[in-house]
This record gives C-alpha cells, sequence and structure tokens, in this order.
C-alpha cells in the first residue's frame, strides 16, 4: 500500500470514529433531555405553549 493510500484510509477512519462519537453523543444527550422534560412534566411544570392552547 502506498503512502498515499494509507493517508486517505486512516482519513476516513479517523473521519468515521469521530462521525460514530457525535452521533453516539447526540443519541446519549436526547435521552438525557427527554428525561429531562419527562420529571417536569411530572412535576406539573408545563410548557408556555400548552397555555396558549388552553385559553
Amino acid at each position: 500500500m502506498s503512502a498515499h493510500a494509507l493517508y486517505v484510509t486512516a482519513a476516513y477512519a479517523i473521519t468515521a470514529v469521530v462521525l460514530a462519537g457525535l452521533i453516539g453523543w447526540i443519541l446519549l444527550d436526547q435521552r438525557a433531555r427527554r428525561r429531562d422534560l419527562a420529571e417536569l412534566d411530572a412535576s406539573g411544570v408545563r410548557r408556555r405553549s400548552d397555555k396558549a392552547g388552553k385559553s
């Protein structure tokens, strides 16, 4: 394998690992935010948009 092919392969591999890490982080953060919203909803805190619909 030439030096150029090795460089390109390494660049793609690093990019794939970084993108997979970012996607994982986003999914974990989404779960945490949904859990936070569920806790707020359970404690009686409502969204402002809910009040607008009831008026």
